[in-house]
């Protein structure tokens, strides 16, 4: 990987996402890249995660299920219903199938960026936190859980993992089991249950 592949991706996203998604991921990435200097993570690898995290956010969904089918992926109950949950998958089959990105970390960050998983990677869990942490956001909690992404990457993707779980409750969508799954095995790490 390379200086290069980043330019082009950055190049290639520009025409695939809105102006407010660039600004967006131009965000991820910067927060991806204090996060991975704080947590001693390959910069490059994050900053390559970042950018493709929501190369497929603006995609149909009958886009998103044509890459779905062409790779044969089958989806759970909740994927199907929940759009915007597939383009993370389709975001990874992208960066490995156009991008030549072979990096499983750097594919399963971009994948599961949208629902967190059990046993997440320091480079998955900083992508996780990235995305809702970045510049451009703006809402209640987002200024605690930027001081505490300084301090403990587990315990702010832990809170981050209970925003979320709380705000999907609250707009009655249906949530992945991997956010659970990733919430509890954190509530375990932390000596918390």
């Amino acid at each position: 990987m390379s200086e290069q592949l980043i330019k082009q991706i950055k190049m290639d996203l520009e025409n695939v996402v809105s102006t407010k998604r660039y600004i967006h991921t131009m965000g991820v990435v910067e927060s991806s890249k204090e996060l991975a200097i704080r947590y001693d993570e390959d910069v490059e690898k994050a900053t390559i995660a970042a950018l493709m995290h929501d190369y497929a956010k603006d995609f149909k969904k009958e886009r998103l299920m044509e890459f779905i089918n062409q790779a044969n992926i089958e989806l759970d109950e909740v994927f199907i219903k929940a759009k915007e949950l597939l383009h993370g998958k389709v975001a990874a089959l992208i960066a490995k199938r156009k991008y030549n990105i072979e990096d499983e970390d750097i594919l399963n960050a971009i994948e599961f960026h949208t629902t967190g998983r059990e046993n997440m990677s320091k480079l998955e869990k900083i992508i996780y936190l990235a995305d809702f942490i970045e510049p451009g956001r703006d809402y209640k909690v987002v200024e605690g859980l930027r001081v505490l992404a300084k301090e403990d990457l587990d315990r702010a993707v832990l809170k981050t993992l209970d925003n979320t779980i709380k705000y999907v409750i609250d707009i009655e969508k249906p949530l992945h089991p991997n956010t659970f799954f990733a919430r509890n095995e954190l509530l375990v790490k932390l000596h918390k249950v």
